[in-house]
């Protein structure tokens, strides 16, 4: 009856103990009637006639419930409690007459006015206020009695008293209870009131049984308007199909879903129009047994939505930096070959002295450093190109087979003179199988050289570089070492980005754009394979590439670069190019 009376108060009502007020009135408003309406029938029906006996019941019935559904509708209990009182004398003072007077069991009912109006608004003022409406009906009824006779005295008319004290006893035993149980767990942790949430209660068919008192704050809607299906007409629609989705997966036997969905929600200002719709989680999980039904809990997720908002504007935002930045960097590199070849080639008409000779030794010298400048402007150029190409999925590769030992020579015969340069001992070690392998020549030239290049500028006067190679089943597996300056595991996840070195005391002496061990990441995905670095501070550097003996599979449309697979060894010892397993 509590809970009944307890959706039936108006949602304004928000503090405790008023609504605690008003579920006692009701309760009161919804059950008085019946009472009076045994009353009416044992001292009416003799001295008055049945028509008269209905016409009154009807009469206690209208009055009470009207009072009941204006608290309801208005959320104010003085007007329809004080109504009721006003009008109760007359009634009461009529029953008693009929009932044979102030000899009447039913006279004890008196009681009952005092005692619901301080049940009700536990107040002394309220009590008095019972007791004078008790004592006017008492000082009425002789003249009722005068006007209509007074009835006789029935046995039956003691089982109403005797009734309403058993409730009376019920009502003050819970009260005590209540206050026992308050004793010992003065402030007992519910569920609804720990989390920001609302938790609803869910059946089997997936209607709504119970709504926590928070939908008040977070949703703004009073609980009982959430019943039933209340919930599900506020989903949007797009949402609707993943909610049911959930809920049948729990009817399967699944313990726990979740979905994100949005509510539509009163208009937060009456110049607001269309559907408030706004984001929230709502967690499902099954109640104890199969039968106990479902738990939903509502959380807002808009902080969630919002996030996930910026940080797709911000993805989007640094992919068209990307785009920008390689569109302006293959159009500038371009733009700077033209003039390069330009550069190159009237230099080499001036190196071989065919427009005249030099009248100064130096002057041959600086047109060789020019040529050696526009040389190396170019190939970073043409670097550019190559990677721009790589990122953008434009990049053709051309297969052919060939002989990987040739390839290798080609790269050791370009490389000697700068490790001759430093000391450094430049070998091959080559396995007797490598045999051809199908790819594009160019690309796998490029690698070899850009990762010899490397080996050789970062490896110290004296070290030592070595290309090796060996076939592994369907895959051809080759590696360049070196026993230079190594790379640290923090850095080893920043190589192979254009533009990214590794910066050190060391390589701060060193000239480079940081593109060559990128534009090698890019030809080898392109080739189908893999590339793995092994390397430990001061100990050297492994640079080992797989790549396919029968080629790349066919390609699809767009090309995504992958991650170099990294790992760093403690020691460099036992290094003899055979392919490490790595992660």
């Amino acid at each position: 009856m509590s809970a009944g009376c307890d959706r039936l108060v108006h949602p304004s009502i928000t503090d405790a103990a008023q609504r605690e007020r008003h579920r006692r009135l009701l309760s009161v408003l919804l059950i008085a009637p019946f009472f009076a309406a045994c009353a009416i029938g044992q001292s009416f029906f003799g001295p008055f006639g049945p028509a008269a006996t209905l016409a009154a019941i009807f009469a206690v019935f209208g009055a009470c419930w009207f009072a009941a559904l204006l608290v309801v509708s208005t959320g104010r209990d003085r007007l329809a409690s004080v109504s009721v009182l006003l009008i109760s004398p007359f009634p009461a003072a009529a029953v008693i007459a009929g009932g044979g007077g102030a000899t009447s069991p039913l006279l004890m009912m008196l009681a009952a006015f005092v005692f619901e109006s301080a049940w009700i608004w536990r107040t002394r003022k309220a009590a008095a206020l019972g007791l004078g409406v008790a004592v006017a009906a008492l000082s009425m009824q002789p003249m009722l009695g005068q006007f209509a006779g007074i009835g006789a005295i029935s046995a039956w008319q003691w089982l109403l008293p005797l009734l309403y004290a058993a409730t009376v006893g019920l009502r003050i035993a819970g009260l005590f209870e209540r206050d026992a149980t308050a004793e010992t767990d003065e402030d007992p942790v519910v569920l609804e009131d720990v989390i920001n949430a609302v938790v609803f209660r869910l059946g089997q068919n997936g209607e709504i049984t119970d709504v926590s008192g928070k939908s008040r704050d977070m949703l703004r809607l009073a609980p009982e308007l959430l019943l039933g299906n209340g919930l599900f007409e506020r989903i949007h629609v797009a949402d609707r199909v993943g909610y049911l989705c959930a809920l049948a997966d729990l009817r399967g036997g699944a313990a726990f879903r979740q979905v994100e969905l949005r509510l539509r929600l009163p208009n937060e200002t009456a110049e607001q129009r269309g559907g408030n719709y706004q984001a929230f989680a709502i967690e499902l999980a099954r109640n104890g047994n199969d039968d106990a039904g479902f738990v939903a809990v509502v959380r807002s997720n808009a902080e969630i939505i919002a996030l996930r908002d910026a940080a797709a504007s911000a993805t989007e935002a640094a992919n068209s930096g990307e785009i920008t930045k390689g569109r302006f960097l293959a159009a500038v590199s371009h733009e700077l070959r033209t003039p390069l070849n330009a550069i190159i080639g009237f230099s080499d008409m001036l190196g071989y002295e065919m427009c005249g000779s030099f009248s100064d030794p130096r002057q041959k010298e600086y047109v060789g450093l020019i040529k050696q400048s526009g040389e190396h402007l170019l190939s970073v150029v043409n670097s550019i190109l190559d990677v721009s190409k790589i990122e953008s999925g434009t990049y053709a590769i051309h297969l052919e087979p060939f002989r990987f030992n040739d390839a290798v020579a080609m790269c050791h015969s370009m490389m000697k003179f700068q490790a001759e340069a430093k000391a450094i001992t430049f070998s091959i070690d080559l396995g007797p199988n490598v045999g051809e392998i199908s790819g594009d020549r160019r690309a796998i030239q490029q690698m070899l050289i850009n990762l010899a290049c490397n080996a050789i500028k970062f490896t110290p006067d004296g070290g030592a570089v070595t290309i090796g190679a060996k076939r592994v089943g369907s895959r051809l597996h080759f590696w360049v070492s070196d026993t230079g300056i190594g790379i640290g595991a923090d850095d080893l996840s920043r190589l192979g980005k254009p533009f990214v070195q590794v910066q050190n005391d060391y390589t701060r002496q060193f000239e480079g754009t940081g593109l060559g061990l990128s534009l090698v990441k890019g030809l080898v995905t392109l080739h189908d394979g893999t590339m793995s670095i092994e390397s430990a501070p001061n100990e050297g550097t492994t640079v080992t590439i797989s790549l396919p003996v029968a080629g790349p599979a066919p390609k699809r449309e767009e090309h995504d670069v992958r991650e170099i697979t990294v790992k760093t060894t403690a020691s460099k010892e036992g290094t003899d190019g055979s392919l490490r397993k790595t992660a």
